[in-house]
């Protein structure tokens, strides 16, 4: 299994992303994302509290937690726009539950399916069954940063964002042995979401793609 297989190749990308997408100087291809744990039954790791931003808990919101050797940086800059900042918010929040649920080995989970809908919950789905199926997760820091967010006439926002990589790696939980990869320029993705604010004021993602060495990416 390599890091952040790509199991969302399947997912189509909406005009508006798109157009987006191909503004970055980017192509769009495959999901990419790999930096998920999986609460290390075999390994002695416990899920601890994800920094401020996941322990939200009120209004209905999932708290989410992930093991303590899973951490981020998201360079993502508020905008002083509320309905954007929201946005980046619940984005960030379905990063992080997505995360969680590979940690629980639970591909059901129901936070990632609080921040997804349609066809990026269902692949997210798949994608966390891969990492249980074989029984890994990853270690490590991730990083996103190069976010480009533009909320359409229609109500959806599109947005692309970068992810670095380059310091998280696959941990199998039956070894608790870390493989660590060399830093390539596949190390770095773009992704473009589609995102919908719900009946309950959530921006859920509906469609997420991603393209792996982007050039937009690249440190």
């Amino acid at each position: 299994m390599t890091r952040r297989p790509t199991l969302l190749a399947a997912l189509t990308l909406t005009a508006a992303a798109a157009l987006t997408l191909s503004a970055c100087g980017s192509d769009d291809s495959s999901k990419g994302k790999d930096n998920d744990k999986i609460a290390g039954a075999d390994t002695g790791d416990k899920a601890s509290p994800s920094s401020s931003p996941s322990e939200q808990a009120a209004g209905g919101r999932p708290k989410i937690e992930v093991p303590s050797d899973v951490t981020y940086e998201f360079e993502w800059k508020k905008t002083g726009d509320a309905q954007k900042d929201a946005v980046l918010n619940d984005a960030e929040q379905r990063i992080r539950a997505v995360d969680m649920a590979i940690a629980k080995q639970t591909p059901l989970d129901k936070a990632y399916r609080f921040y997804s809908e349609g066809a990026a919950a269902a692949e997210s789905q798949k994608y966390i069954q891969e990492f249980v199926d074989h029984k890994a997760r990853t270690t490590g820091l991730t990083r996103y940063y190069n976010e480009s967010l533009t909320i359409k006439g229609d109500g959806t926002a599109a947005l692309v964002y970068c992810e670095d990589q380059s310091k998280a790696f696959n941990k199998f939980l039956k070894t608790g042995k870390t493989d660590v990869t060399p830093v390539t320029k596949d190390s770095y993705v773009v992704y473009a979401s589609t995102l919908r604010k719900n009946d309950d004021g959530v921006w859920v993602t509906e469609r997420l793609i991603s393209q792996r060495g982007s050039a937009k990416c690249q440190p």
